[in-house]
């Protein structure tokens, strides 16, 4: 692919707006089939004969693209016609060529100017073929986008389009012609990932002001309709939240990575009738706009904007608290797929492996991820070092390798292609991955002393009145254990002997012990018991009594969580499994903070990242609760030995509905409903017994 085709582009600078590429060809024959491949750097909206070639929107995907490029193919045989056609791109900067000072990006090594590459191959209906390509006969011109940045805004210059651009007969005669580029450096692989798309829109509701509601936090943009004046420049300024006092948006939480339009999108009317505009290069997260000069019969739609990730699983019953926690782990789920799984949508947008690694678990029940995994982990491979060592951030310009890395958040190359394995039976991504696991187990290695590891990031985001932290020492060193347990059964997946992984993890629990375990101060902590339970550092006959004094832990705080986001992903394995389904039901549902009860009363409609709501308000990676919705209160649990579905009874909840692909699960009172699509484990009161597929009733 793309033997003779070119990148071009317009001239050698980093422009801050937008460039339009087009060239006329001639087709000389019926059409049977015609194939388009193209990626545009940084993001392109390609058209054939003036319409948009796809639905997709925010491509091409981030990688680092100096390793790796992503194109896409799309089938545009209905779009071309005998005679002239027109190929059309109009491209912007996206994260090839960032151009703020966050992050690094601005100091990558593949960063450039935006370019094109493209090829178009023909096949005529007599079996003739014929191939067009980008290079220097191509024609080239600024757009209408003066200024875009995927995290702080775009401006669009409706005075500044040249209508017909991208169709027939259109006059480029004072366009440029194209100059031959060098390339971005990456080596060009076809994308196998699920897109980003428009999956739905949302109605505004004006408060007053200019300022407007769309009910939910989410990724997106809004999509504006109307009719004024020549020049007349509407100014879209987004926020997550209102101001205390006063109506207006307050957006100074996710202000702190920005430094130009501080997530602003303007739009300058050409003054001719009506005029419909949304951005192209750009996202943001809001759940508010406030809008300024806005002219008369102004019109407002939010456009939720993510990765289409397709739903296979659900989760409702009895208690509405519940319902919409459930509701608000999806939205932040959902608001942070972007091609890769980001932090939060409107502040950083950033890769962060922790974050991801604590919530794929709940992601994998309520979603399909195996492409979107695929893509994102293929990212670490560009970015491993020699040594074995990944950053805290996947794809990265070069930042998070000496901060905010770390065992925790370097979890989500080991354990989520295990996950992913675990719940699909798909060990592709494991083999795709194994090199680069073991090379990164070479590197944990290398920073053990005596079994024991502690740098990096440790329980992020506790409550502020965290009775005591758990030092990272603790957190690092279990999940060094738990990387071992799971590389000797990826090695014996592998065709490979895992005994040596299998003697790492008795290695390192034995000194976790030896260190840590009867440490009175230590037990003071709730993560710190819940982490011992939960990677398997207590033996079998301690872990009740562990599990006595986490659940003693969280009643003497009047039911509150006391954790960061390592200590809550443990916390609710930890005490569901033994017992307390009835202590974690409480902890969750207190209506005051910390709790996920409290985000809700204080009408989120995402999780938050952290518990007193003062940074972003949509982060997932406190959706651990959600997992415990469908593995512990549903008791849906797939995992390498099969299916098995074990409820732990809520003595507050009358029902519980739950599915994931083809399990169902319903609880009435006393009566458990199971359907099944093979061999499972079913455990209910008094009942364990192996039944085949079907469905099944049983009474306690």
């Amino acid at each position: 692919m793309f033997e003779n085709a070119k990148w071009i582009a317009l001239h050698k600078e980093r422009l801050n707006g937008s460039l339009l590429f087009r060239k006329e060809i001639e087709l000389k024959n019926k059409i049977a089939r015609a194939v388009m491949c193209v990626s545009a750097l940084g993001m392109g909206e390609i058209t054939v004969n003036g319409e948009n070639v796809t639905d997709d929107v925010l491509t091409t995907p981030l990688t680092r693209f100096d390793a790796r490029i992503l194109y896409q193919t799309y089938d545009v045989t209905a779009l071309l016609a005998v005679g002239t056609n027109t190929l059309g791109a109009f491209v912007g900067n996206g994260w090839y060529n960032d151009i703020g000072k966050t992050w690094d990006y601005e100091k990558a090594t593949w960063r450039h100017y935006p370019k094109l590459i493209m090829q178009l191959d023909v096949e005529y209906t007599d079996g003739t073929t014929e191939t067009f390509v980008t290079n220097s006969s191509w024609k080239l011109d600024h757009g209408p986008v003066t200024y875009n940045h995927v995290r702080e805004g775009e401006t669009y210059d409706a005075t500044l389009e040249q209508p017909g651009w991208n169709k027939n007969g259109f006059d480029d005669s004072g366009w440029q012609n194209a100059i031959v580029c060098r390339t971005p450096g990456g080596i060009l692989e076809p994308v196998d990932w699920t897109p980003i798309r428009i999956v739905r829109t949302l109605p505004a509701k004006h408060l007053g002001n200019g300022v407007y509601d769309f009910g939910e936090n989410f990724s997106g943009w809004v999509r504006i309709k109307a009719s004024g004046k020549r020049g007349t420049e509407i100014c879209i300024t987004y926020a997550e939240q209102l101001k205390k006092y006063g109506l207006d948006i307050e957006n100074t939480n996710i202000n702190s990575f920005t430094w130009e339009q501080h997530h602003t999108d303007y739009y300058i009317m050409k003054g001719e009738g009506v005029e419909e505009w949304q951005p192209r290069f750009v996202y943001h997260g809001f759940q508010y706009v406030r809008v300024e000069n806005a002219p008369e019969g102004f019109e407002l739609t939010g456009c939720v904007v993510h990765t289409d990730l397709q739903t296979v699983g659900t989760f409702e019953c009895s208690c509405d608290m519940l319902n919409k926690i459930h509701s608000a782990t999806r939205q932040a789920t959902l608001s942070n797929f972007m091609g890769i799984p980001t932090d939060c949508p409107a502040r950083e947008q950033n890769g962060w492996t922790g974050d991801a690694q604590i919530s794929a678990q709940q992601a994998l029940m309520n979603f399909d991820m195996t492409k979107a995994y695929r893509k994102w982990l293929r990212d670490f491979k560009d970015v491993q070092r020699a040594d074995g060592t990944v950053p805290c951030i996947v794809p990265t310009g070069g930042w998070g390798f000496r901060w905010g890395d770390g065992p925790a958040w370097d979890a989500a190359l080991i354990l989520i292609p295990w996950q992913v394995y675990q719940n699909t039976g798909d060990s592709s991504i494991i083999a795709d991955m194994w090199e680069n696991m073991k090379k990164y187990m070479g590197h944990m290695n290398s920073m053990q002393e005596d079994y024991i590891v502690g740098y990096g990031l440790g329980d992020w985001c506790p409550p502020d009145d965290v009775i005591k932290e758990c030092p990272n020492t603790v957190t690092d060193t279990a999940y060094y254990a738990q990387f071992a347990r799971t590389m000797a059964e990826c090695a014996k997946l592998m065709g490979e002997d895992p005994t040596t992984y299998e003697q790492l993890a008795e290695n390192i629990k034995q000194a976790y012990r030896s260190k840590f375990l009867g440490d009175t101060e230590l037990e003071k902590s709730q993560t710190f018991i819940a982490c011992g339970i939960y990677q398997q550092m207590y033996n079998p006959d301690e872990i009740p009594g562990m599990a006595q004094k986490l659940a003693k832990l969280v009643e003497d705080k009047d039911f509150h969580i006391d954790c960061g986001i390592l200590g809550t992903k443990y916390i609710f394995t930890a005490l569901a499994e033994n017992g307390y389904n009835d202590v974690l039901y409480k902890m969750v549902t207190n209506p005051t903070m910390p709790s996920y009860a409290y985000w809700i009363n204080w009408g989120m409609t995402a999780l938050c990242e952290n518990w007193e709501m003062d940074n972003s308000l949509n982060h997932h990676m406190f959706s651990e609760v959600d997992y415990w919705f469908y593995r512990h209160i549903a008791g849906i649990c797939i995992d390498e030995n099969g299916i098995t579905i074990a409820p732990k009874a809520v003595s507050a909840l009358s029902w519980i509905k739950a599915t994931h692909k083809e399990i169902s699960v319903e609880i009435n009172e006393n009566k458990l409903t199971v359907t099944v699509p093979k061999t499972a484990r079913i455990i209910f009161g008094n009942t364990d017994t192996i039944v085949e597929k079907g469905t099944y009733e049983f009474t306690k």
